[in-house]
């Protein structure tokens, strides 16, 4: 009997312990974000009380990898600009910097994976930001964490610390409801029926990793290498096959389901001031208008705004320059072989297939690329 009553006295710390540890798991707020096509998650802001323990986990529903890192109030663009200047060490590092700016991070997590954090919320009330450092995803992935006594967050229509797009967007569900693995979010892995237009984000052969593949009416498909801030190709027919990528092959690439009618050959098509010396470029992400992604880049450090939409006919594309800020000459250059594309534009002139415009010009214009190869391919028909 006095073994036994030993015996318990040495087992009460540890059963102590194991009720506590029960306890705290019970106590743990679980909040789980899907990361969805069109550089987005699912959940776009969720609010936790100060000093709260949580479980932030990631399920990866895309075919392209992400992660997610909380950050101090107003720091969203300071670590992802950190992200982007660790270069080669990115992949090793899960493009998570060194900085106090950032609280904590789920590390990349490949299409089909699923991954988690556990943190203590921080004591001081405030707006959190969360985002995905993926090379090229930070400046349109992001989401808001409130930290909140009362758990109030301010209207979604008018949240200015989530994307523009998806202030309207009623899959852009709050996640205050999901306790313990609950997930009260839609089911639908994309955020908007796919009727063109629609995007994703993809690996393709002949572009970056950065690449983006946007689906438009009439059957029409283009490549937006947001790596080299440039139209790739385009192409008529069907859109793209994931079907390698979506299977778990993450060294295959996306295949062209359709004609490719252009495909770009040139070093860089627009000249902001010296034509002569190479553009330096940046790529500052994209908004989507009306759902079709209004892409935005720096050319020479200048504010740069492209949308691309499918002509009225089917056969070629209409481009949509905006350069609000433009004070000197700008010029687009066309491809230098012939492409059996024809280029027009109804603002400055034409000349060795170069188009010159004004500063006045420049700040918002349109160019055309008709193509005679799908006209005559029609009339073969």
């Amino acid at each position: 009997m006095y073994r036994i009553f030993v015996a318990f006295i040495f087992l009460l710390p540890l059963i102590r312990s194991v009720r506590a540890q029960g306890n705290a798991d019970a106590s743990t707020l679980s909040i789980s974000l899907k990361a969805i096509p069109g550089l987005q998650y699912d959940v776009v802001r969720f609010v936790v009380k100060p000093g709260a323990a949580v479980t932030l986990s990631l399920t990866n529903m895309d075919d392209m990898s992400h992660n997610v890192l909380v950050t101090k109030p107003g720091a969203r663009l300071a670590v992802v600009n950190a992200a982007l200047q660790l270069a080669e060490k990115g992949p090793q590092l899960n493009y998570t910097p060194n900085m106090d700016e950032v609280l904590c991070a789920v590390p990349v997590v490949s299409p089909g994976q699923t991954k988690s954090v556990r943190f203590q919320a921080p004591a001081q009330p405030g707006a959190y930001p969360y985002v995905c450092t993926y090379p090229g995803h930070g400046f349109v992935m992001f989401g808001v964490m409130y930290v909140s006594q009362d758990g109030v967050m301010p209207p979604l229509a008018s949240d200015i610390n989530i994307p523009a797009s998806r202030r309207a967007d009623s899959t852009a569900a709050t996640a205050q409801n999901m306790h313990a693995g609950h997930d009260t979010t839609a089911e639908s892995p994309h955020p908007y029926a796919l009727v063109p237009p629609y995007l994703y984000r993809v690996f393709i052969e002949g572009a970056s990793p950065a690449a983006i593949a946007v689906r438009l009416p009439a059957e029409l498909s283009y490549c937006w290498d947001a790596g080299t801030c440039k139209l790739r190709f385009a192409w008529k027919g069907g859109f793209i096959d994931n079907t390698d990528l979506w299977k778990g092959h993450f060294d295959a690439s996306a295949k062209i389901l359709g004609d490719v009618f252009f495909r770009d050959n040139l070093d860089y098509p627009l000249h902001v001031g010296d034509e002569t010396a190479p553009p330096v470029v940046k790529w500052k992400g994209y908004r989507l208008v009306e759902k079709y992604p209004e892409f935005h880049y720096t050319v020479n450090g200048l504010d740069v705004y492209e949308l691309i939409r499918a002509t009225a006919d089917g056969y070629g594309l209409m481009r949509e320059f905006r350069i609000p800020a433009a004070s000197g000459p700008v010029s687009f250059e066309t491809n230098r072989q012939d492409d059996a594309i024809g280029y027009t534009c109804p603002s400055g002139s034409w000349k060795d297939g170069r188009l010159s415009l004004t500063a006045a010009e420049a700040k918002q214009f349109t160019i055309t690329m008709d193509s005679y190869h799908l006209r005559f391919q029609r009339k073969k028909k």
